[in-house]
């Protein structure tokens, strides 16, 4: 079969709707998973997206072909689709998705038993398969359909993270981007009457009529931030596409990374159970393993990507582990990542500690950081060795992509999984020493 391989990416499947991804190609991906994990029963979700129903038909279509039953989710988020997997005991998972992708994108999130993620190799293997689609055989006994409501027992799993009582009345604005969390957020909020909500783009809309859900951009954040200063809020929320990811706005409008939230939600969680071990990638700043190791907890550094942290989690029993992405991974959620999770956790430490969000972050984190800039260059591997060479005084790593680390400043440089992009992140101890190691890095990344 004639088949687009770009769209079988590192983590997931995702392309085009219906250029790369065609009806026909989501058929031959449900037959060919089905074969390939020979399971019961695959629980599949979708998002809002305009694709989704469409893909949702032809993708169980072809499991139900190979002689699989599929538990169908209705409209749900990734984080609800890993809790079902886990929770529920189904061999597989899969979350028809783009995430954050613009309204003409959609794809597959795939995971096994215990919500435990597809490796890129599991996704060429599928690949394969497809490929060879004429060689298919319809099982003798077809797979059957069954229809199930997750949404009030995710909403009741998500709450048990926390303590309902001690949550303070805060006046909060939340933007859900038209996407999942419009839906998952409703049955968790009616639990906290106690919070002043402003909801912003709740309705599901998978044309994306108001902004990209894609909060790490910050230019999607311009609504909320006008919101927050509007109502005069303690704090803003906002999630993407498929809800599994979520960064929080100060009052000032200013947004967290990733790194730093998840430094905020280590701090919850050591303060409840002391000594325990925590992940993080190696884009997140210092701040992160730095608080862990102040309150007694085990740091442990980690390539970027769900499918090399999950593992490591489960190696090391890790109570949770963070991204700078703002994906966050909780051992008592499978291991799996949860953005609603996340914003409970820290909506409670927020509460106890009763005082403003961004006091909270300045205490803990005095380091000033680029964000990730973005670099279309000819050759990866040349960029590389040329800016290795220029930073060789430095202690270097090749644990993911490079990372250089100085007495007052750090960086990692990295490729882009689906694109001829390198990636940057600096930190640095000032806004000068930061800024002094941009200028040097770009002129020779972008010579």
């Amino acid at each position: 079969m004639k088949i687009d391989p770009s769209i079988f990416k590192a983590y997931d499947i995702r392309g085009t709707f219906p250029d790369q991804l065609t009806t026909e190609t989501a058929e031959h991906i449900g037959h060919a998973l089905a074969e390939f994990l020979k399971p019961n029963t695959i629980a599949v979700g979708r998002d809002m997206r305009l694709s989704s129903d469409t893909l949702f038909e032809s993708f169980t279509r072809g499991i139900n072909d190979a002689g699989v039953d599929v538990v169908d989710l209705g409209l749900c988020s990734t984080d609800g689709l890993y809790f079902t997997v886990g929770k529920f005991g189904y061999d597989a998972g899969v979350m028809i998705t783009a995430s954050h992708n613009p309204k003409e994108y959609n794809g597959f999130k795939i995971c096994r038993k215990n919500a435990e993620p597809l490796t890129a190799q599991d996704l060429q293997q599928i690949l394969k398969m497809v490929q060879k689609a004429e060689s298919f055989k319809k099982s003798p006994s077809r797979g059957m359909s069954v229809r199930k409501d997750i949404s009030d027992d995710y909403a009741a799993h998500c709450l048990s993270f926390i303590d309902p009582a001690v949550i303070k009345p805060y006046k909060i604005v939340i933007d859900t981007g038209n996407g999942m969390a419009g839906a998952t957020l409703p049955p968790v909020l009616d639990k906290l009457p106690m919070l002043e909500v402003h909801r912003l783009f709740f309705e599901l809309d998978g044309s994306f009529p108001n902004h990209p859900a894609s909060p790490i951009e910050l230019e999607n954040l311009v609504d909320l931030q006008n919101k927050i200063a509007e109502k005069q809020a303690d704090f803003g929320v906002a999630f993407d596409g498929d809800a599994d990811r979520m960064f929080l706005v100060d009052k000032f409008g200013k947004q967290l990374g990733g790194d730093v939230v998840t430094a905020l939600v280590s701090k919850s969680l050591l303060s409840k159970k002391p000594g325990e071990t925590i992940l993080y990638n190696l884009i997140c700043s210092r701040t992160v393993p730095e608080l862990i190791k102040k309150l007694g907890g085990q740091p442990i550094r980690t390539r970027v990507g769900h499918a090399f942290i999950k593992p490591l989690m489960k190696k090391h029993n890790a109570i949770f582990g963070g991204e700078h992405s703002g994906h966050f991974y909780f051992r008592d959620n499978w291991f799996a990542d949860s953005g609603l999770i996340a914003f409970l956790v820290c909506l409670e430490l927020i509460s106890k500690e009763n005082r403003p969000l961004h006091e909270m972050v300045a205490e803990i984190d005095p380091y000033v950081r680029s964000g990730e800039i973005n670099t279309r260059v000819d050759s990866i591997p040349d960029k590389l060795e040329a800016v290795a060479e220029a930073f060789s005084d430095g202690a270097a790593d090749r644990e993911d992509g490079l990372t250089v680390v100085f007495d007052d400043f750090w960086f990692n440089l990295r490729p882009s999984n689906t694109e001829p992009l390198l990636r940057l992140n600096i930190e640095a101890d000032t806004p000068e020493i930061l800024e002094q190691a941009k200028e040097r890095l770009l002129k020779i990344i972008r010579s």
